[in-house]
Formats: C-alpha cells, sequence, structure tokens
C-alpha cells in the first residue's frame, strides 16, 4: 500500500469517527431531551383538549387522564427516546443492542397506561353504566377489570414479539402438539403447577397471611395458620398452636373453601355534614331517612352499623354538626376503592336530596377513612 492510500485511510477513519462520535452525542442529547419533554406530555394533551374539544371531552381528560399523568410521562418519554435511536440506526451492532431494550420499555409503558386509563373507566364510568341498566353493581367489575388486564399484557407479548420478528404463534403451536405428549407423562405435576398458576391469579392468600382451612381427606379440620411461602409445586403453613409446618400441594389449596383471617378486615367511615342552623327533631329524622337510603343500599356497606349522630354548637353561631359513621367491607385493596368509589356517588346523592328539600348544609372534605380489624 503507497504512503498516499495510507494517508487517505486515515482521513476516512478519523471522519468516520467523528461521525459516530457526532451521531452517538445527537443520540444521548434527544434522549435526555425526550426525557424531559416527556415530563410535560399530560401538560400538552391538557392544552389540545381545552382548545380543540368540546367540555365534554375535556371532563374525560379531568376523569382518566389526569390521575394517569406519572404514567402518560414515563410513556411519553420512552416513545420520544424510541424516535431519537434513528440517530444510530446505521450502527447496527450497537442498535440491534439497544433497539429491543427501548421497544420492551415502550410496550411494557403502554400496556401499564392502558391498564391504568381502563381501571380509571371501570371506576367513574363502569358503575354509572351498570346503574343505568338496571344491574347491581358488585365485583364483577373487578373481574372485568382482570380479564382486561390479563388482554393487554397477552396482546403487549404479542405486539414485542412480532417487533423482533419473533414466530410466537409458531412457538405457541409447536408447544401445543408438544404438549399433548408430556400432559399424559406428568398428569399429576401438571396438575400441581395449574394449581399453583391457579392461586397466583385468584390470589387467595399471600405469604404472611393467616387463613383456616376446611377439613379434607388430607387436611386437619379447621388447620389455622400463616402462609411462608407459596412454592411453584406446593405452599407452606405453620401452625398457629403447634408452630409446626404444613406443606400442602397447590393443587389441593385450589379446590379447598379458605377462610382469610388477616383480611377480614372493614374501614370505618367518618362523613361530617355541617348545617347553617339547628335542625328540628322533624329536619334530624329526614337528614337520618336520607342518609339511611343513600348508604344502605350500596354494595359492600354493612347496613348494621350505620350511627348518625347530631351535634349542636350555641356560639358564636347557632349550627348543627351530623357525623354519620358506617363501615365498608372487602377483601382486597381494589375492592375496598370500588367501594369507596360507590360512596362518593351516594355523597352526591344525599347533597342533592337534601337541598331538595331545602335543607343548607356543607360537607365536609375529604371523607376521612380509618382501617378497623374485624374481631372473631
Amino acid at each position: 500500500m503507497s504512503k498516499m492510500s495510507q494517508i487517505i485511510l486515515q482521513f476516512l477513519q478519523r471522519d468516520t469517527t467523528i461521525l459516530f462520535l457526532t451521531r452517538f452525542g445527537l443520540f444521548l442529547f434527544f434522549t435526555l431531551l425526550s426525557v424531559i419533554a416527556g415530563r410535560y406530555t399530560p401538560t400538552l394533551i391538557r392544552i389540545f383538549i381545552r382548545r380543540f374539544a368540546p367540555q365534554q371531552v375535556a371532563t374525560i381528560y379531568n376523569n382518566l387522564i389526569e390521575p394517569t399523568r406519572n404514567t402518560f410521562r414515563v410513556s411519553g418519554s420512552l416513545i420520544l427516546i424510541s424516535l431519537s435511536l434513528a440517530w444510530i440506526i446505521e450502527y447496527q451492532s450497537i442498535y440491534r443492542f439497544i433497539s429491543p431494550i427501548v421497544d420492551l420499555a415502550v410496550i411494557s409503558s403502554l400496556a401499564w397506561l392502558a391498564s391504568r386509563i381502563f381501571r380509571q373507566f371501570i371506576r367513574v364510568y363502569g358503575i354509572e353504566l351498570l346503574r343505568k341498566l338496571g344491574r347491581e353493581v358488585d365485583e364483577l367489575l373487578l373481574v372485568f377489570e382482570t380479564l382486561a388486564n390479563v388482554m393487554i399484557g397477552f396482546t403487549a407479548i404479542i405486539i414485542f414479539a412480532q417487533s423482533q420478528q419473533f414466530n410466537l404463534i409458531g412457538l405457541l403451536t409447536g408447544l401445543g402438539i408438544g404438549g399433548l405428549a408430556i400432559a399424559f407423562a406428568a398428569q399429576k405435576t401438571l396438575e400441581q403447577l395449574l394449581g399453583t398458576i391457579v392461586l397466583y391469579l385468584d390470589r387467595p392468600f399471600i405469604p404472611g397471611e393467616y387463613i383456616r382451612l376446611q377439613k379434607s381427606g388430607q387436611i386437619p379440620e379447621g388447620l389455622f395458620g400463616r402462609v411462608e411461602s407459596i412454592g411453584i409445586r406446593s405452599s407452606k403453613i405453620r401452625t398457629a398452636a403447634k408452630s409446626t409446618l404444613f406443606i400442602i400441594p397447590n393443587s389441593i389449596l385450589a379446590n379447598l373453601e379458605i377462610e382469610n383471617i388477616t383480611r377480614g378486615k372493614k374501614v370505618m367511615v367518618l362523613l361530617y355534614l355541617d348545617f347553617a342552623t339547628v335542625l328540628e327533631y322533624q329536619e334530624q329524622a329526614l337528614v337520618e331517612q336520607v342518609v339511611a337510603e343513600s348508604t344502605n343500599s350500596l354494595f359492600g356497606i354493612d347496613p348494621g352499623s350505620t350511627s348518625i349522630t347530631f351535634l349542636n354548637h350555641n356560639s358564636p353561631k347557632q349550627t348543627t354538626r351530623t357525623r354519620v359513621t358506617f363501615f365498608i367491607l372487602g377483601s382486597s385493596d381494589n375492592s375496598l376503592q370500588l367501594r369507596k368509589r360507590l360512596l362518593e356517588l351516594a355523597n352526591e346523592k344525599i347533597s342533592k336530596k337534601l337541598v331538595s328539600f331545602g335543607i343548607e348544609f356543607t360537607m365536609q372534605e375529604p371523607t376521612i377513612y380509618v382501617d378497623s380489624p374485624v374481631t372473631l
């Protein structure tokens, strides 16, 4: 190789290195810019909706998007980072390493965003829709929410597999054919694995909770203990009396009646109504009737626990404060959140009824929730 050729090659290598550093630097710059710009995604959406959309759409924004603004920020930042990959697409070795990670992050964030929005939709509009259809509001809404989350997760997996040109459908088909042969050879093991899947999906208990099991051929009568772990094949339960360890196959637990002692809790609700004047006896009876009609029929409200107390204040202005106390019951955080949403609707119903009767009052915010254990 001549000296001139070596000089030209050195110049080309230097130019290539400068070009690479320039493009990679731009990628890092736009990545940082994406993180900053993504924080303003909810704000941009709100400005766009207020400028071009009617008031009804703005209300939908407040109900669905505003509570999930942090998730919108993460998704917006990741989408912008994904677009920034165009600066290094020519360098395939680096691009192929970073691109799958960014794609997975984008798809996961969008799936989580869709799940959060659907949850808000169920809480805000699903309850009203069921009532308009004349149906009773119960935990069937939570079942729909779980099914929707499973579908969203499955769709996200398929989209990611397709983005990486991975034939997921073909793999599932092959596993289905081979699974028939495996099922006959390992029927008992598969039964226990399916029991494990049922426990993880239904979550009747988690490690650390106290449960009581019904009697069966392999379980002592009224076995009571603390769940120590949920394994792939079996679960370990430490008995409360003898502190012995029971190892029970998950296939058996999935078919037993389980009493979860830890989740046997209720939430005491304190609602305060301040009236502009001292209420007469007839007005107090009317308030009691309105509150009872609005709360006792709610799903998850213990009707026998409702207590209404009237407190009269004579100075400096004669007023009456009413304290309404009752309990809501739930087996999980999601079910309690559903009941709290129903209670918010009941509060609106109470306000409308009292106003229609010409009774002036203000409802103290926020409503107070106090965890209270259920006595056995």
